[in-house]
């Protein structure tokens, strides 16, 4: 490393200290985790420091109507590998919400059902759901995507070339609600399940992608042999 390059390095602006936790708040991460990476582990720590989050819900999707007629890997295996990944971290938990209830999985009726339960127990709820830019740039095509914001506040972060969206675009589509959404600067994870499935499909190692526990659980399970084709 020349000169120049440390010099950078020593001089670059300093991060800010994590925020204090917020009693209660909760961030709310789903998707297929078909497998958990290290780049959904990242996402979620930084979003919880960065907005001090005291826990953060891993959810793994039932069916995911974004991705109708495509092979989804069981969701025993799916959980289990979450539960595996998250394990030694005391603010993650993982809620088998959608894969109990069955068909299809919008994130508006999760959220929902979350709030309606965490009222039950006489709790406040505070939810914070996390998602890419990328998915962000079809926020409007979800289901009931401006009561999505009545029910949690949205954290966005950066992902492979999306771009976050300017404020403007907030305020247009979302008048009264753009406060309810943080554009984070978090990690910049170009990894994806697609990738990793190959690379399993491939007899090519996911060392550092994927959790030792998690890869380990692939091999035992026999996960993602070559014969399957799948996207996500």
């Amino acid at each position: 490393m020349g000169a120049s390059a440390v010099g950078a390095a020593v001089t670059a602006e300093p991060l800010s200290p994590p925020s204090p936790a917020v009693t209660g708040s909760v961030g709310v991460l789903g998707g297929t985790f078909d497998p958990i990476h290290y780049g959904h582990l990242a996402i979620a720590e930084s979003v919880r420091e960065t907005l001090g989050l005291e826990r953060v819900l891993f959810i793994p999707a039932g069916a995911p109507p974004h991705k109708p007629g495509r092979p989804v890997t069981a969701g025993e295996d799916r959980a289990a590998m979450v539960a595996l990944a998250i394990r030694d971290n005391p603010a993650f938990d993982l809620s088998r919400i959608e894969l109990e209830r069955g068909g299809l999985s919008y994130t508006v009726d999760t959220l929902a059902i979350l709030s309606t339960t965490a009222r039950a127990a006489g709790e406040r709820p505070d939810f914070t759901f996390i998602l890419s830019a990328e998915a962000f740039s079809e926020i409007l095509t979800w289901h009931e995507p401006r009561r999505l914001l009545d029910l949690a506040r949205l954290a966005v972060v950066p992902r492979g070339e999306a771009r976050l969206p300017p404020r403007a675009w907030l305020a247009e589509h979302f008048p009264g609600q753009e406060d309810r959404v943080a554009l984070l600067d978090g990690p910049r994870f170009r990894l994806s399940g697609t990738e990793i499935r190959a690379l399993v499909a491939a007899g090519r190692s996911v060392r550092y992608l994927v959790p030792p526990i998690v890869a380990e659980y692939i091999a035992e399970h026999h996960l993602y042999p070559a014969v399957e084709r799948r996207t996500s």
